[in-house]
């Protein structure tokens, strides 16, 4: 039975009638702006970087092939070995491709327990959970590989990849030419390739270099993949190779047989908790003090007769290191507990931190031409009971400040729709999302493409959305890099997946950047307009890290260092 499906998974590689992309003079596209920082660039010598500026050749194929399910993990490891073996004599005629390799495993397997197992630092890794089973990508899958049975559709709940078939990364700003880069390894054939990454907030302000390892921008199609699926689970290797970027399929496949040597299907269940632990420090920028005349700065501002600025987001960072170290995965495990109604994700490249964070902002989602995307804006925590809750609810639609600030952002999103879209719909004028610690001003908006090619348009008008910037944009910006003593990096930028015919991006706040040996920092921000409160802005901040800081359980030692700046 494998040999027959193997034979069958390695013709299919010659298929000349393989996914195939038209070649088109480039127009000049607008870019999101990022910094350029002076500083050696990462080199990933088990992968190919995939972004070239006038490099846009179609790629030879783009294909899945689908193994017959297997009952486990381990099988599933053993049935993708022995065909990727096979290849090493059967290579394929084409000088570049992208080929998915998948198994159906007839088990449901937590995509972040599979990640936990898998530990190796020099392997980039990636994990994107959506934010309920109504908003997962849903896909068919052909079990019986093409011997007439009706394929079956199956809902993707969270995925998770280690190693990169092929990377994105440089420190120019993320342009069309980039996105077209990525695209270029995509097809609506293949539903499941996807482009895992994140941008930078801001280009504008320096590179620290707790960010530098991820560029201004970072993507990966995962060479290992474990996708988590409801009632069943995934198993998926992907091999890329393009010999004018010097990237053959001989080292591809060498590359992906030495990550498969690192891979374990061994899966402990992971304890959704942390370790007690004591604080050795805990460090805001700002502290308190600064942070009230920075926003007492931006009220003059907005109150001025000769300023434009109607809103502007300011952010904090906490650099919190506790006794033991953190594990970043067994955090995003936590913030899974309280993750319904928002977005968990993890980026982390080779060597280097790791980014998560439990967001509950969409920047858009897009599935063929239509397109959706949320205003979110104004805070209040629950309440202990559901009277005390609903009283919360009623302040927080009745407050005139904070109604201010939610329609600068709903209306600033659907003037930037109607920019690149046609028929755009604000489905909900004003409601609430309730969140498991907080709640918010919620509206929907859809709208229509008129090409598939606009979705770059849709990202760099989108980003920055007034909620984690301010408006008028370019105002906003310049107080933010005139006040911030911190580098924000992919903090409130872009977060998400490109993918052949959809592609998801979130907004990466409640986020969080762990190293090893030095802890965490911890991001919040809160937008200021006319009737903001410097103190009860700080509460707001307090209450949106609580979900990181209550992991902790924070006790500190009697000699706490608090450094202030």
């Amino acid at each position: 039975m494998i040999t027959r499906a193997t034979s069958k998974c390695l013709s299919s590689f010659a298929d000349t009638k393989s996914t195939k992309f038209s070649l088109f003079v480039l127009p000049p596209r607008p870019s999101i702006y990022f910094f350029h920082h002076n500083y050696l660039q990462i080199q990933c010598s088990v992968s190919m970087n995939g972004c070239h500026e006038h490099y846009h050749q179609s790629i030879g194929t783009i294909e899945t092939q689908t193994l017959p399910p297997v009952a486990s993990l381990a099988l599933a490891m053993e049935s993708l070995n022995f065909v990727i073996s096979q290849l090493k004599s059967e290579p394929p005629l084409f000088t570049s491709g992208i080929i998915r390799l998948q198994v159906p495993i007839q088990q449901q397997i937590e995509a972040i327990d599979w990640l936990h197992s898998q530990s190796h630092r020099l392997l980039p890794r990636c994990f994107f959970s959506g934010r309920s089973p109504t908003d997962q990508s849903n896909f068919f899958i052909n079990f019986t590989n093409g011997n007439g049975h009706k394929p079956i559709k199956y809902n993707l709940v969270s995925v998770a990849g280690v190693g990169s078939a092929v990377f994105f990364r440089q420190l120019h700003p993320f342009s069309y030419s980039d996105w077209k880069s990525i695209k270029r390894f995509l097809s609506k054939k293949c539903p499941l390739l996807r482009a895992y990454g994140a941008i930078r907030f801001n280009a504008r302000a320096n590179m620290s270099s707790d960010w530098e390892a991820f560029g201004s921008f970072y993507f990966m199609v995962p060479q290992v993949e474990f996708d988590e699926l409801e009632g069943s689970s995934m198993l998926a290797t992907t091999i890329a190779w393009d010999d004018a970027l010097s990237w053959s399929w001989e080292k591809a496949l060498h590359a992906l047989q030495a990550t498969l040597c690192k891979v374990s299907s061994v899966i402990t269940k992971l304890k959704k908790e942390v370790p007690q632990t004591f604080i050795l420090s805990n460090n805001y920028i700002p502290n308190k003090i600064y942070w009230d005349l920075a926003v007492n700065r931006a009220l003059q501002t907005v109150k001025g007769n000769d300023s434009t600025l109607l809103k502007v987001v300011l952010a904090r960072s906490s650099r919190v290191v506790p006794t033991t170290q953190i594990d970043p995965i067994t955090w995003l495990a936590c913030l899974q507990v309280e993750g319904e109604n928002a977005y968990q994700f993890f980026l982390q490249p080779p060597n280097a931190p790791a980014f998560i964070g439990n967001t509950p902002e969409q920047l858009f989602h897009r599935k063929c031409l239509s397109i959706s995307s949320e205003a979110l804006a104004g805070t209040r925590a629950r309440g202990g009971s559901l009277n005390r809750d609903l009283q919360i609810e009623l302040d927080l639609l009745s407050s005139p400040k904070d109604h201010l600030e939610f329609s600068i952002v709903r209306d600033a999103i659907r003037k930037k729709l109607e920019a690149v879209c046609n028929k755009v719909v604000v489905k909900q004028k004003k409601a609430i999302r309730k969140l498991p610690r907080v709640q918010h001003l919620f509206a929907q908006l859809t709208a229509r493409l008129t090409s598939e090619d606009d979705e770059f348009e849709i990202l760099s008008s989108l980003h920055p959305t007034p909620a984690v910037c301010g408006f008028p944009t370019e105002e906003a910006l310049l107080f933010i890099a005139e006040t911030e003593m911190f580098d924000r990096g992919m903090y409130a930028g872009p977060v998400g997946w490109f993918g052949g015919e959809e592609s998801e991006f979130a907004v990466g706040i409640r986020s969080a950047l762990v190293e090893k040996g030095l802890g965490a920092l911890i991001y919040a921000g809160t937008g200021i307009v006319d009737g903001s409160n410097p103190s009860l802005e700080w509460d707001e901040l307090e209450l949106k890290i609580s979900q990181f800081t209550k992991l902790l359980k924070i006790e500190v030692l009697q000699r706490p260092e608090f450094d202030y700046i």
